[in-house]
């Protein structure tokens, strides 16, 4: 499914571009229950957190959207073991068959891994009873087994961003290793 894994790869970093996207499913299926389908798995309250509006989700579309572009941004991480993460494929218009520059996948995966870090952050404060930004927090409310269900769900991302920063480590590494020495220019003698 996510093509040819690309030459001297381990079996771990497969297995981590795996998890990669593991990470993300439990929190878009929650997501989809809860606010789409209207599984009893959060309570809302009347009152908003100051500054921070009504928890409102607009709909069908908003939560489906989101969940699959999270998804499809954690499969990227395929890119950091497949072939297509260092060749490009030969179906792209007028790039097809040329090789990824190594920073043109280092760097948008290592700041998307460093971005990711608000996740443990996030879930630490909620944990606190506190948005992001340190206020208290009253728009999601969970108690008993839905709080247990909530955390189930949305733990694993904690693992997202540190699991990409170790396979864009592992990319950028291994594509270094494997770029051909560059020489000066070589002396050839005729006879």
């Amino acid at each position: 499914m996510h093509g040819r894994t690309a030459a001297g790869v381990p079996r771990w970093a497969v297995r981590a571009a795996y998890a990669t996207t593991l990470t993300v499913l439990p929190s878009c299926v929650w997501r989809i229950a809860a606010l789409n389908f209207d599984v009893p798995l959060l309570e809302r309250t009347a009152e908003p957190a100051a500054g921070h509006g009504p928890v409102v989700f607009t709909g069908l579309w908003y939560v489906v959207v989101l969940s699959l572009v999270s998804e499809a941004l954690a499969y990227l991480a395929f890119g950091l073991v497949s072939e297509w993460g260092e060749v490009l494929p030969r179906w792209i218009p007028g790039l097809g068959g040329r090789r990824v520059p190594i920073l043109a996948a280092v760097i948008p995966a290592g700041l998307g891994a460093a971005a990711l870090l608000i996740f443990p952050y996030a879930l630490i404060m909620l944990g606190l009873g506190r948005m992001i930004d340190g206020t208290h927090h009253a728009g999601l409310v969970v108690h008993g087994w839905k709080a247990v269900a909530f955390v189930v769900a949305y733990a694993p991302l904690a693992a997202w961003g540190p699991l990409l920063g170790l396979l864009t480590v592992h990319y950028y590494r291994r594509r270094r290793a494997a770029r051909p020495a560059l020489r000066g220019p070589q002396v050839v003698q005729v006879g």
